[in-house]
């Protein structure tokens, strides 16, 4: 039996036991989602404990670049790298414990089923849910499609096999248990693929160490390259926390904004606050998300960096460091079991992407567009759209994803500033400051979001800082202009949103 064929094994079992799991959801869940299609599909009944909350959100913000891209940069960078990584161990304590209880007791008061639902709620404006929602729709397919690109190379990568072979077994997967299983089968097999994530992190880490002769001779190979790297002025200092400048201030500030601070921004997170049961599981999720986040994705880069200790060239890209330890070092059918890691990670960053991006259009969108005009609605008709939207958002994906554009590694991470430019301040105020207003918040996604796009299309920066520094600033500076033109909320409003007001 082949290589190739050795380490496929594992991956098919993995695929397999994905299915599964959301036939089975479907299944169990079916009377539900026909008593109320959307609350069960979208946010599962608001049910998760603090276990699958916490790992879910986990699975949401890893996603395969870190495995490829983040890795790489490990590798040419060095022990730098996994300090600018650092930044991400904060995302889940954030968003949990800013937005968590306070968008979860929103959510129940106004029956919000997503994101757009408690914007809506808050600053009553339909303009401002739309462009959210198609905000939400562009940047999430964008995202999707980096992990569409991300998966079926690493699958091609370590298999042999065609790219695109890879891409339409890959699609098939994740497309199809997503779209049978909903928000609670994604929210399981996000668990899945966390677990699975931190053990692959685990797995390939021991498989260099033994590689490499321990860490004791990894680290006098790494001294020995940057000693000189650094002599020859070929390369920076491996050991040094700036990279010999190659990571300068202004890009570590940028990383703890965009990969930190402003996680609170990112729809795909919020929407994990409306889905969970209770309290005591919110303040599990915290504690338990950020240390799984701390161990995958410092890990991730820390073994990036340590296989420059028994890799001294890879071929091409720098993306191709861990396909080539794990083609090179690792035995087949383990090697397989070390490729479902990152495989996991692009899944389950799709599956999140498609149920929020399909909510975006069903309930934003289309049941929105049904009860202005109180037409009726049947449940029966709503998971038809629902499941259509959403494998059409995922096929739409996955054709873009066939022939990639160039600039593909960008992508995600504009897609992070844009959704951070359009929903960090219209929710940080829309929750904290009680004269927000529909005027600010209209200026803020619309100035804001014009700004960044422009100034990332142009190459307009300052200094080496990221783009997210403009589009934020520009946001929070019109949404305090804008805010002085318009209306404060009704008492209604007001009580559902700020109680202790009252």
């Amino acid at each position: 039996m082949s290589d190739a064929i050795l380490r496929l094994i594992p991956i098919f079992i993995f695929f397999i036991f994905m299915i599964y799991i959301s036939v089975r959801q479907h299944i169990i869940s079916a009377r539900a989602k026909s008593e109320n299609f959307s609350k069960e599909y979208y946010i599962g009944g608001r049910s998760m404990g603090g276990f699958i909350l916490a790992m879910s959100l986990v699975a949401t913000y890893g996603s395969v670049s870190s495995f490829l891209s983040g890795s790489g940069k490990a590798w040419e960078t060095g022990f730098g790298w996994v300090y600018y990584a650092s930044a991400n161990v904060v995302a889940a304590f954030l968003v949990l414990g800013i937005l968590g209880k306070k968008m979860a007791l929103v959510g129940r008061r106004t029956e919000s089923v997503t994101v757009v639902d408690v914007m809506r709620a808050r600053y009553k404006s339909d303009l401002l849910a739309n462009i959210c929602a198609l905000v939400i729709i562009i940047f999430f397919t964008t995202q999707m499609v980096s992990q569409f690109i991300g998966g079926a190379w690493l699958f091609a990568a370590c298999t042999g096999y065609d790219y695109k072979i890879g891409l339409v077994i890959f699609a098939v997967v994740v497309v199809g248990y997503t779209v049978i299983g909903g928000f609670t089968a994604v929210a399981i097999t996000d668990t899945a693929c966390a677990v699975v994530m931190i053990l692959g992190t685990l797995f390939l880490g021991y498989a260099v160490l033994d590689t490499g002769g321990g860490i004791g001779n990894i680290m006098d190979n790494i001294t020995k390259i940057s000693e000189q790297s650094v002599a020859t002025g070929n390369g920076p200092d491996l050991l040094d926390p700036r990279a010999s400048g190659m990571i300068p201030f202004e890009l570590f500030l940028s990383q703890w904004l965009l990969c930190g601070i402003a996680t609170i921004g990112l729809p795909q997170s919020q929407l994990r606050c409306l889905g969970y049961k209770d309290t005591q599981s919110v303040h599990k999720a915290m504690l338990l998300g950020t240390i799984v986040i701390g161990i995958m994705l410092i890990g991730i880069h820390l073994i990036g960096t340590l296989c420059r200790g028994i890799l001294d060239n890879v071929e091409g890209s720098t993306d191709n460091v861990f396909p080539t330890v794990i083609v090179r070092d690792i035995v087949p059918v383990l090697g397989g079991l070390a490729i479902i890691g990152p495989l996991a990670a692009a899944m389950s960053t799709i599956a999140s992407l498609l149920i929020a991006g399909s909510s975006a259009v069903v309930k934003d969108i289309y049941l929105h567009y049904k009860s202005v005009r109180n037409e009726p609605i049947e449940q029966k008709k709503v998971a038809r759209v629902s499941f259509s939207i959403t494998a059409i958002m995922g096929i739409f994906a996955f054709v873009i994803a066939i022939n990639p554009p160039d600039l593909i590694v960008w992508i995600n991470m504009f897609a992070f500033g844009g959704l951070q430019t359009v929903f960090f301040w219209t929710m940080i105020f829309g929750f904290f400051w009680y004269k927000a207003n529909r005027v600010g918040a209209l200026c803020s996604v619309i100035g804001g979001l014009s700004t960044y796009c422009v100034t990332m299309a142009l190459n307009i920066k300052i200094d080496e800082f990221h783009n997210i520094i403009i589009g934020l600033g520009v946001a929070l500076i019109l949404f305090i202009i804008g805010n002085k033109f318009g209306e404060g909320m009704d008492e209604k409003t007001a009580k559902i949103f700020f109680p202790e007001r009252f």
